[in-house]
Formats: C-alpha cells, sequence, structure tokens
C-alpha cells in the first residue's frame, strides 16, 4: 500500500512538473512588439479584462484578434498598432495559457461591453481557426484568416492570408476547408512570407525562413486587411 502511494506521489510530481513547464513553455515577444505596450502618435493601448484594446482614431470598426497557439499575445502589437492606426481599432486577446480554445468565446464579453457598428474577428494560426469556430455562430461582419483554415462552416465573407515560405500550415487541410466557406473568399499570398511573422516573436519552431521582413508581412496584411474590411462595410 505505501508503495502505491510513493508511486502515486512520483507521477503527481511529474505531471505537476510537466505542466509548469508547459505552460512557461511558450515563444515570446521580441523588443520590437514590447515597444508599443504604450501605444504611439496617433494609437492609444488600454489593459482590458481579457487583453489589449488598441485605440486609432477609428470608431466604425473593430478587428477582435486571437492569438496563435503558445505565442505571447503581446507579439501582434505592431500588426495591431498599425491597423488600428489606419482607422480599425483592435482588441488583442489574452487567451489563457496562451491556447485560443481555451477562450474561443472571449469575442462575448468584448462585443457586449463596446459599441462598433462592425465587428471583424481575425485570428492568427490555432486562433485563427478559434476564431472562425466563433464566427459560425455569432452575428460578425468577416473573419479574417492568418494561416490558419475553418473547422466548421463559415457563412460570412472570409479573408484569408498566408506566406509563401510557411512551413507550418498544412496546405493540404487548409485548401480542403475552402468548401466549408459559404460566402464570399479572398485569399492572398505573401511572397516571402512564413508562418510566424504575423506576430514579433522567437522564430517559430519547424517554420520556413522568410525572405521578407516582418514589417513588409505586416504592411501587405494590413494593406489587404483595410481593403477587405472596405468591402464587408
Amino acid at each position: 500500500m505505501k508503495k502505491r502511494y510513493l508511486i502515486l506521489i512520483i507521477i503527481l510530481i511529474f505531471l505537476g512538473a510537466y505542466c509548469i513547464y508547459y505552460v512557461n513553455d511558450y515563444y515570446h515577444a521580441d523588443d520590437t512588439s514590447l515597444s508599443y505596450i504604450n501605444g504611439s502618435e496617433n494609437v492609444s493601448v488600454c489593459k482590458i479584462s481579457n487583453g489589449l484594446f488598441i485605440d486609432g482614431p477609428g470608431n466604425d470598426t473593430a478587428l477582435i484578434f486571437y492569438p496563435g497557439a503558445k505565442i505571447e499575445y503581446t507579439s501582434y502589437l505592431p500588426l495591431m498598432n498599425n491597423l488600428a492606426n489606419k482607422g480599425v481599432d483592435a482588441y488583442l486577446v489574452e487567451m489563457p495559457l496562451n491556447l485560443a480554445f481555451l477562450g474561443s468565446d472571449s469575442a462575448d464579453e468584448i462585443i457586449k461591453n463596446s459599441n462598433y457598428s462592425h465587428y471583424i474577428l481575425a485570428g492568427h494560426s490555432l486562433g485563427g481557426s478559434m476564431a472562425a469556430k466563433y464566427s459560425s455562430s455569432h452575428n460578425v461582419d468577416g473573419l479574417v484568416l492568418l494561416a490558419a483554415y475553418p473547422a466548421d462552416e463559415v457563412k460570412i465573407p472570409v479573408l484569408s492570408i498566408y506566406g509563401s515560405n510557411d512551413k507550418i500550415l498544412n496546405l493540404k487541410s487548409y485548401n480542403e476547408s475552402k468548401s466549408l466557406i459559404k460566402d464570399n473568399f479572398t485569399e492572398n499570398i505573401i511572397n516571402g512570407g512564413n508562418h510566424g511573422q504575423f506576430g514579433n516573436c522567437e522564430f517559430l519552431k519547424g517554420d520556413g525562413n522568410a525572405t521578407v521582413n516582418s514589417t513588409v508581412q505586416q504592411k501587405e496584411t494590413v494593406d489587404y486587411i483595410i481593403d477587405f474590411i472596405n468591402q464587408v462595410k
């Protein structure tokens, strides 16, 4: 009996140690991202209960962004700042344990406590899949997928963007998922972009090497998103 208890205690210790390791094993935001934590000339950044609100000169449309798996949410501050600077305010969601499937309904609280005419759901990688899941059953105006694809039917306009050098996105599954999109579908491929450079964080394991920098990749992304939102509106 004592031996069984000892084995159980050892197992629990190992499980606890693994959980601590897993929670702390994520891709950290780089210094460029952190330089935007206090906003910029025309954009302010405010802490909200489940993330950050990036407030620019616009007041009509808001984009709610779900980060990729195990990527520190502040990694996307440069991208969100550029969007806000062009008139689309952004809500950058901080997911529990940096995993979007643990907070797929995070947009509920944001929409309930704000007052925009148009809401766009967006996400990167796993965050994009969870944004698609939310969009499939909630009333939003459009969906933006960054290196991501839906697992459920989506009946609103969809913009998809990924990099030509992305080695993480499963292109077979991505292409098969297009049949789930029942409204307008727009696809843009960033020449030389990879999976990770939609944010500013450590290099993602298994990703391809980009031949453009994150600034170029994010500028193209913002331009595509702005065009898409103008069409949706």
